[in-house]
């Protein structure tokens, strides 16, 4: 009996265990309601931690670089320059490490990533309903749910104004969450076996999400949207979507840049929006806006702090302390993952986090999640565009990570490490099926 078929026949992964039912319950809320999701996710983490797997903990080479980042973080937090606020920091990735190993057991299966990857499309209805009413409508909150227990914070107008940001507290967070939550809807839209009324619903859902996306004026998530959608079509569509995408893009290019004289831009402006091309020139803030105000003039302070102190870094939260000192301007972080992580904890252990997740996305990609042989079609018929939609949405969190941090929301950090846990288990599943 291969490891699947017995973690397939284990209570834990049945609809009606306490734990599987605290896990989709804490998926659906977690755009909603960080706290109530929070809640059921921990105990979910409690009884997933809990399971008898017979890969235990320390024999999963997979957790160790999180032990050892776990360690540096640790030392670095003691004398930090931020001082308690390199404690605090630690939460945002410690408990989130233990979610790493303790998701995995509600995500085993193919058919497990799809239901999670549902409740995540469903849970997003609030966030569209939201926005669209926000930027259309003017709404703005707070709302109150059950006496309280959910909270919903809606800035009229958008924040900042005019740019949507519906449950999150600024657009660039609400254009990372839809980002990551597209693939999974263009999956459900595009999955084969779905009936005319799913159909429809996810194909108006899909054109919510993509409007909403749109509206929070996000370049990051606009990228995100582009780049998903072939890895969720799959390979064999390449030959044609690839030129579709290209020469949908060329007339944004010449658009935003001079690149065959004004006439030619000129032209290329009256086709693509006004709002898309003036918001990737960033016209808007050209004129009065400094190199220190950039993200290459953050990025450059944020090399010399790394190389000021390399090996344990200033602590987390350093950067928002810092660099006012240095250019008298305020920025919460560096505006990149891997920079932001040196800065706090040091080089080696933002290295080891790169590293680590960067080959988690090559294994999965190299056992076939894209491109799958035979055996495994006949196994994964109705999930594998899942599958391929995991993957993407996990490559799109990595890429938002490039420019900016949105794991900061603590809602985005969770998804962001269920997405890692899950393709953990597309490993751990694609090696049973090539051994079966």
């Amino acid at each position: 009996m291969n490891l699947i078929t017995q973690i397939i026949k284990t209570k834990l992964l049945q609809k009606t265990s306490l734990g599987s039912v605290c896990f989709n319950a804490g998926i659906f809320l977690l755009p909603s309601s960080a706290f109530l999701s929070g809640l059921f996710l921990l105990i979910a983490l409690i009884f997933g931690s809990s399971f008898d797997r017979k890969l235990s903990y320390w024999k999963d080479a997979w957790n160790y670089p999180f032990l050892i980042i776990s360690v540096f973080m640790i030392i670095s937090a003691i004398g930090a320059y931020s001082g308690w606020l390199a404690w605090i920091g630690l939460a945002n990735w410690l408990p989130l490490f233990w979610g790493f190993w303790g998701f995995q057991p509600y995500l085993f299966t193919a058919h497990a990533r799809t239901r999670c990857a549902f409740l995540l499309v469903t849970g997003t209805l609030p966030v569209v309903i939201t926005g669209l009413g926000q930027i259309w409508f003017g709404w703005q909150g707070p709302w109150e749910l059950f006496n309280g227990l959910i909270v919903w914070f809606v800035s009229p107008g958008g924040n900042p104004i005019g740019r949507l940001s519906g449950l999150f507290d600024y657009a660039n967070i609400a254009g990372s969450w839809l980002a990551i939550i597209w693939p999974f809807c263009l999956a459900a839209l595009l999955q084969p076996f779905s009936n005319i009324r799913k159909r429809i619903f996810f194909f108006v859902f899909s054109i919510g999400i993509v409007t909403s996306l749109v509206l929070t004026q996000s370049r990051n998530a606009w990228g995100g949207l582009v780049i998903s959608i072939p890895f969720v079509l799959g390979p064999a569509s390449w030959f044609w979507l690839l030129p579709i995408l290209v020469l949908t893009l060329f007339p944004i290019l010449f658009a935003v840049f001079p690149l065959f004289g004004s006439e030619i831009q000129q032209l290329a402006r009256k086709i693509v929006p006004d709002d898309i091309w003036i918001r990737l020139s960033d016209l808007k803030y050209m004129e009065n806006r400094t190199l220190s105000a950039t993200r290459i003039g953050q990025w450059g302070v944020a090399l010399q702090l790394i190389l000021e102190s390399p090996w344990l870094g200033w602590g987390a939260a350093a950067f928002s302390v810092i660099y006012p000192l240095r250019t008298g301007l305020w920025h919460g972080h560096a505006h990149n993952l891997p920079l932001e992580m040196a800065v706090s904890h040091g080089l080696p252990v933002a290295i080891l986090l790169v590293v680590t997740v960067i080959s988690l996305l090559i294994i999965t990609l190299r056992k076939g999640v894209l491109v799958a042989s035979r055996s495994i079609q006949n196994n994964l018929t109705n999930t594998m565009i899942f599958d391929r939609a995991w993957w993407s949405a996990s490559f799109v969190m990595v890429f938002l990570h490039a420019s900016d941090i949105p794991l900061f929301d603590s809602r985005l950090n969770i998804v962001g490490w269920i997405l890692l846990a899950g393709l953990r288990c597309i490993i751990l599943q694609r090696n049973s099926l090539f051994q079966s």
